[in-house]
This record gives structure tokens, sequence and C-alpha cells, in this order.
């Protein structure tokens, strides 16, 4: 979203609880130096860390700031130093109502500092297992509550749940502590600018939107593919799999993005009703609509149950690719195929639609006629293209593909911000249409949770494919069926299906 005006205006208090970990190092202290550096946040924001680890101020200071000059391009220590001045460290149990009440008074004297505090925001960069017991926290201490007009915010990362079950009961506690408008339930993939993009390409402007339909739209994909393995996280990726990582939050979001109709206003009520109306208009796939994949040791490359944390008959699956149906006006017989897997050869983010052929073709071709596709790219090199076809130079009517697109990096003089940054100034903001609501979360695991609990029940084989390479067959075999192909994404340089 646009940088807030004013959002300079007061300090806040940043409470990062698990500031230790890996996610505070690598996004959340490199997003406020940036914010810190670009003048966007208050030169007295206070940044506190809770964590359990056994540590001092100091080092932890010392520890932050070699973390972030391993992530910031021209990293300037000054700027560091100046936002983490006055750095506090609070160590306890995430259910200890000792150590929430030791946050109140390190928040009391930062605000006595300070001259006073806009408000606090509290993140939770821990194991989802403690998310609960975070909020339920810091209402006992009375840091929920907003007095004096200081907002509290709680940012809660994801996994937001491990089934439907688990995410309500997560939503009531969180609901018993803060108000809804207090918590903003992050995705990053929400904040990248091409998704971000969607709405505008979709609802500014005419040639798009008229074609946005079950009239013109043969099909949709949407696929994420990673060349990294489980890097180090085998125990997490072992409970949660593909299915729990990416498909019930990064890529439901995106077909929510790409399905749902117009908001009458773009604000986070708007937005995120028509997100939720659409959610539910899904429907849980078939077992014949899905395939489960495992990848296996290849080319130097370890296999999945030869990763550490990962049993060796492990039946977890690294892979999917699934076929989703939405039951409403606008797309009622468009399937929307999704997929998303480790170890694949290349890493990608697209959403791509494909449009039908025209009724009728009066050219005489060589070759069948290949649909349109309009691809919008989140990973790599952000951008949209469309790809149609036109006349080869020549006497005859021969068709080649054209492509009509850009790219954020040769089009924008400036970068893409890191998604971290866009969210934590949409917080500061108070502006929550980047961030999901109770009942989209829980309509999201809607979806899912018959499926999971079937693949539970049954402990299907996923099928083995190798590490580096295009994934299992079957998922080819899902689109060929239809008479369909996948979009070999552009950052594998290939030629077009």
């Amino acid at each position: 979203m646009t940088p807030p005006k004013g959002s300079a205006s007061a300090p806040t208090a940043f409470a990062i609880f698990g500031v230790t970990g890996d996610l505070s190092a690598r996004k959340l202290l490199p997003a406020l130096y940036d914010l810190y550096a670009r003048g966007h946040i208050h030169e007295d924001t206070v940044v506190i860390g809770f964590a359990r680890s056994d540590t001092t101020v100091e080092r932890l200071r010392s520890d932050l700031r070699d973390a972030v000059a391993q992530e910031v391009p021209d990293f300037d220590a000054t700027v560091f130093d100046r936002l983490c001045a006055n750095l506090a460290y609070v160590r306890g149990a995430y259910d200890d109502p000792e150590a929430y009440a030791e946050l109140g008074r390190v928040l009391a004297k930062a605000t006595e500092r300070a001259g006073g505090l806009a408000g606090h925001v509290f993140y939770t960069a821990t194991p989802p297992s403690v998310y609960a017991a975070i909020a339920t926290g810091l209402a006992g201490a009375g840091l929920a509550t907003e007095t004096g007009g200081r907002y509290s915010r709680l940012v809660v990362e994801k996994p937001f749940g491990a089934d439907l079950r688990s995410a309500q009961r997560l939503n009531e506690t969180l609901l018993e502590a803060f108000r809804e408008d207090q918590i903003y339930r992050i995705d990053h993939y929400l904040a990248k600018e091409t998704a971000q993009n969607l709405a505008v390409l979709r609802f500014a402007n005419t040639v798009f939107e008229p074609l946005w339909n079950n009239r013109y739209i043969d099909h949709v994909q949407i696929t994420m593919s990673e060349h990294l393995g489980v890097e180090g996280r085998g125990s997490f990726y072992e409970q949660a799999g593909v299915l729990r990582d990416v498909f019930q939050n990064h890529l439901l979001q995106l077909m929510a993005l790409v399905a749902m109709e117009p908001p009458a206003r773009f604000d986070a009520d708007a937005v995120r009703d028509e997100k939720v109306k659409l959610l539910r208009s899904i429907v849980c796939p078939q077992p014949a609509d899905i395939v489960l994949g495992q990848y296996t040791a290849h080319d130097g490359m370890p296999g999945y149950r030869e990763e550490d944390g990962v049993p060796a008959d492990s039946l977890q699956a690294t892979y999917a690719a699934l076929t989703l149906e939405v039951r409403n006006w606008r797309f009622s017989g468009t399937p929307f195929y999704l997929r998303s897997g480790k170890r694949l050869e290349a890493k990608a983010s697209e959403v791509v639609l494909q449009f039908r052929n025209p009724p009728h073709v009066p050219f005489d071709l060589a070759t069948p006629l290949r649909p349109d596709r309009l691809i919008l790219r989140l990973v790599p090199d952000e951008g949209i293209t469309l790809r149609f076809n036109g006349k080869r130079p020549g006497q005859r009517i021969d068709l080649d593909r054209i492509d009509l697109g850009f790219s954020y990096e040769d089009t924008f003089a400036r970068p893409n911000p890191d998604a971290y940054v866009t969210l934590l100034l949409d917080v500061l903001a108070g502006d929550a249409t980047l961030f999901m609501r109770a009942d989209e979360v829980e309509a999201q695991w809607a979806i899912l949770d018959p499926l999971l609990k079937l693949i539970e029940e049954r402990r299907p084989a996923p099928e083995p494919y190798a590490a580096g390479g295009p994934g299992p067959s079957a998922a080819y075999e899902l689109l060929e069926r239809d008479g369909r192909f996948w979009h070999k994404p552009d950052a594998l340089k290939q030629p077009e299906e």
C-alpha cells in the first residue's frame, strides 16, 4: 500500500515475540531498518524483544546488527544503532504472567522516555503453538487495552491453525483478548506488487474486466514452485506438508483475488467481504482431482526422507496439484488448477488465465491455434505478460506468439518494497486490507479440511518425483485428461506448450 502520510509523526513500540529467531533476523528487523532509514517511522521508535533465550540486550543488539547487515544492501551501522538505541529485551516463557508484567513495565518506561507513544505493535514471530498464549498473556497484563488514544495491535504470523477446528479455537482465544480490528493475520504474499496489482488490473481497466468470467476464460492456473527443499525444517514440514504450508493460505488467497467480485470500495471490510464470499463458493476437491508427490534424491540433492527430522517411511506430501471448482455465476464451469511443490526445477510463482479460442478461425493453419494467456508473475521478475497470436512477416498467414508486458524492475525507477515493509506500514496505518479476517481464515480451512481428513484416514503414498525436476507426472495428466497443459514458468526460459 502507499506509505501512510504522517506515519513518522509519533513513536511506536514494536514488541517482537521470538526476537532471537530466524523470521525476526531475516525479515522483521530488516523491514524496520528500511522504514527507519526512509523516515517512515519516528526516530524515537522503540524495539523490544521477547523470547526464552538466555541473552543480554548487548548481545541481542550485536546479533541483530549482524543479521540485518547480511540482508540489507548498503547497510549503514549508524542507522541501525539509532533504531536500536533504546532496544530492550524481556526474557520469559510465553505463558508466564510475570514476563508480560515485565513487558508492561518496559513499555511504560519507553512511553515516559519518548514523551508518549502512538501505540504498541505486538508481533508473533514464534512457533504457532504459542500464539494463543501470547494473546492471553498480553490481555492479562492489560496490554491489549487501548487507552488515551494509544492503539494496540497484534500481528499473527502463519500458519493460522492446523485445520478448521484449531483455527476456530485460535480465533476464539484471540477475540477474547483483542477486538477483530486490532488483529492482523499476515500472509506476506498479499503484499507482493503483482498480487496488489490484480485489483487495479481488473477494476481500473475496461479492457480486462468484461472478459473476466467463464464466457471468455477457459481455466486459471496458480503455481508456486520452489527450487529449495525443506532446508532444515523437516520436523515442521512433517507436521504441515504442502497443503497446510502454502495451499491453505498463499494459493487460496491468490485465487480469491483473481475470482472475487468487484468490491464497492477498496477498503479492508469491502475487499475481505468479497474474498469471503468467493472462498465460500469453492468446494472441496474430489480425490480424483488431487495429486500428491514427494521429492526423491537426484543429482546430488537429498530426497525428502533423507532430510533431518523426517522419518524414513514418511508419507508427507511435498507437492500437490488440485482442481478447484467455483460455484458462482461468474466462474461456474471454469476450473482453477493450483499446484505447489518443493525441489522443483525453478523458483516461480505466477497466475495464468487461459482464454477460450475464438469460435471460428478463418485461416488455414498448419498447427492448432494456441489460446491467449494472461500471465501474472509474482516470482521472479514481478510483472504481467499478455501472450497472444500474431502473424509472422511474409506472404502467407503463418502465426507466431507475441508478448505484450512489463516488469516492475524495468518500468519503475524505484525497486519494489519488501512485502514485510509494506505490511508493517499498513499495520502502523491501521489498514487491514492485506490481512486476513477470522471468517476468511476459517473459510479457507473449510475448503481443505475434508481433504486433509481423507488423507489422514487413507494415508495414500505420494508419487515420487526427482529433486530438481518438473514434478509428478500425474500432475500433468490432471490437466491433459481435459485437453489442457500447465504453463511452463517464464523462469525456465523454455517455449510455451
